[in-house]
């Protein structure tokens, strides 16, 4: 059956509908774009009360500046890590929830509260629970034989921080995989079954690519939360350091802005 088509009597409609939205994007996006972009091209002083025209000036001097090519690798570790650590651990927490079918609904709830802790209140978590002196994985470590301390091994600090920021991020990524999970048609697995199709075979040739604009989608979302929102998790836990090992872009950005 064919879906009805709206039509609006007046032309002017459709755009007087659009124009608050359309209002917000130029107000709180699209100007405050346009007015970066056009304040990258000058050199002011400190405070603001003149400027000179430098063209890509500051743009060449930041790629020159050792400190902002680290930031600039650390945050590929550190988004690439994050992202993938957060979307197969959520990808297999759902499955695990979508195969227990109607009984999963407390494990739902449980696996949904980390995204409500706030991003700073997260990484002091993982910060006492790495705290070589009282923290629980710190201890379980080092009787594994691993010295663990955070403070002066950057490697360390940075796998800590990375842990921080998918544990977060996992149960974001739970809930739309679970959805997209439960959203496939028994028919389809059920008729990979009596085709012979293993459990893995389904996943790859059924589950998957039905998945795949889900994944899509989180993978943006999960690289833009790295990016971005998990300033919180480094300022609360590391502050950058040991050094520069967790320095980030939006931290480096911050530290030089309103650190000093």
């Amino acid at each position: 059956m064919q879906a009805k088509r709206v039509t609006f009597p007046r032309s002017l409609t459709p755009y007087l509908l659009l124009a608050p939205q359309l209002a917000i994007t130029l107000v709180f996006f699209i100007w405050p774009a346009g007015q970066a972009v056009v304040s990258s091209l000058f050199a002011e002083d400190a405070f603001g009360l003149s400027r000179a025209f430098v063209g890509l000036a500051n743009f060449a001097a930041l790629l020159r500046d050792p400190t902002y090519l680290n930031a600039f690798q650390v945050t590929a570790v550190f988004s690439a890590c994050v992202t993938c650590l957060a979307m197969v651990l959520a990808l297999g927490l759902a499955l695990a929830a979508d195969r227990i079918g109607k009984k999963a609904g407390p494990y739902r709830v449980l696996l949904v509260w980390p995204y409500a802790v706030a991003p700073a209140v997260a990484g002091i978590l993982w910060w006492f629970m790495f705290n070589p002196t009282i923290g629980i994985l710190a201890r379980a470590l080092g009787a594994m034989g691993i010295s663990w301390n955070h403070f002066l091994n950057g490697e360390q600090a940075l796998t800590m921080v990375i842990l921080a920021a998918a544990w977060k991020q996992v149960s974001y990524n739970f809930m739309f995989f679970l959805a997209g999970l439960q959203a496939i048609p028994a028919s389809l697995m059920e008729a990979a079954a009596l085709d012979g199709a293993g459990p893995v075979r389904r996943f790859r040739f059924v589950v998957w690519p039905l998945l795949a604009p889900t994944s899509f989608f989180l993978l943006v979302v999960n690289l833009t939360y790295a990016f971005f929102d998990t300033f919180g998790i480094i300022h609360a836990t590391t502050g950058g350091g040991p050094g520069q090992a967790t320095t980030i872009l939006v931290y480096k950005v911050f530290r030089d802005g309103f650190g000093g």
